[in-house]
């Protein structure tokens, strides 16, 4: 197994807690959209943690989206998972390039800049959940800690990295999320602090050969933390050229035959993977008829 989530308890269910590796992944979306760096980066942690959130959800059928919109050069990011760990995304803008910032790392925070992050799970009721903050940082960590706080009112902390190679592939990509549910001791809480001022970042630990069992492990260190399971994640779309279909169908007769008026071959692109879809004036004739 390449890519996975690790999910576990400690003190007696007061917490619980994710961790991931996610470098296929990660790499995966870069090879796909062709990103720079720094677009890697930003998208690497937004799929990080759509992975580890999306694994929350009940339902097979139940959704996740996270969105960024940005001021930054990248102007937004969107990233949706399910509950088996299955994860995609894309940038708005692929290919930005920023010096790095004053810390010598790639400027998550200037490609993205301020901006707002919208969290939408639709777990098949009449309307799905939405939740929405004003971006604290843009270096998305911190910005879902706050989210958690202020929209789900669930003390949590959140880590997420991606470290990058020379030649501009992923070397690295992970990350985890710890939360405290509504009955978690200030003894538990007071521990959990000491262990997460221990901690240095995600890539420095999986760079040094921590799996997310041993991250785990540091972070709920003194708690009895408890495995419970493990589960694979990777990049993965669903699109086909039947959904596709359906979406032309979905336009109108009208708006398909202006298209076969002008003689010429229609291509769709898929976000998300990139694949192009040509349909021919006689494939939409078809459709025409089917609508």
């Amino acid at each position: 197994m390449s890519d996975y989530i690790v999910r576990a308890t400690a003190a007696d269910a007061q917490v619980r807690a994710f961790a991931c590796t996610t470098r296929d992944t990660v790499e995966t979306a870069r090879d796909i959209h062709h990103l720079s760096p720094v677009v890697t980066a930003a998208l690497g942690r937004l799929l990080s943690a759509g992975a580890m959130m999306g694994i929350t959800l009940k339902g097979e059928r139940d959704l996740l989206t996270l969105q960024i919109r940005g001021e930054g050069p990248v102007r937004g990011l969107l990233v949706t998972a399910d509950a088996g760990g299955q994860v995609k995304g894309y940038a708005n803008v692929p290919d930005v390039i920023l010096p790095a910032n004053a810390r010598g790392k790639l400027d998550v925070s200037g490609a993205v800049g301020p901006g707002i992050l919208c969290i939408t799970k639709d777990m098949g009721l009449k309307e799905p959940y939405v939740g929405q903050i004003a971006l604290q940082t843009g270096e998305i960590a911190e910005d879902l800690t706050y989210y958690f706080a202020v929209s789900e009112q669930i003390p949590s902390t959140v880590g997420l990295g991606v470290l990058m190679n020379r030649d501009n592939t992923v070397a690295q990509a992970g990350g985890f999320l710890i939360q405290l549910m509504p009955f978690a001791g200030d003894d538990v809480i007071t521990r959990l602090e000491e262990n997460l001022a221990g901690i240095s970042s995600v890539t420095q630990l999986l760079s040094e050969g921590r799996t997310p069992e041993q991250i785990l492990g540091q972070l709920l260190d003194g708690m009895n933390p408890e495995m419970n399971e493990i589960i694979p994640t990777g990049y993965y779309c669903n699109c086909s050229r039947q959904k596709v279909e359906k979406a032309l169908i979905s336009v109108g007769k009208k708006e398909l035959k202006d298209m076969i008026a002008e003689e010429k071959d229609v291509e769709l692109n898929c976000h998300f993977c990139n694949k192009n879809y040509v349909f021919k004036p006689e494939e939409l004739k078809i459709l025409v008829k089917n609508a």
